[in-house]
């Protein structure tokens, strides 16, 4: 994806598993993860906005236990 700016997540540490960010010229989101960046999704803002207050609202954490 030559010609994104990625942002890495301020909560990723400097080693692996960092979860990068970037907005395309077409008004997608797109996602990546640094052990596997040629791995990409690619979202809308308004879903992107949707899963991030799903996390925070605790409705995925049955997923973790």
């Amino acid at each position: 994806m030559a010609g994104l700016s990625w942002q890495k997540s301020s909560y990723s540490s400097e080693s692996a598993n960092c979860i990068y960010l970037a907005g395309a010229p077409d008004g997608v989101v797109k996602i990546r993860e640094s052990d596997e960046p040629e791995v990409i999704l690619t979202t809308s803002p308004d879903r992107l906005r949707a899963l991030l207050h799903g996390v925070k609202a605790g409705e995925f954490d049955h997923l973790t236990t």
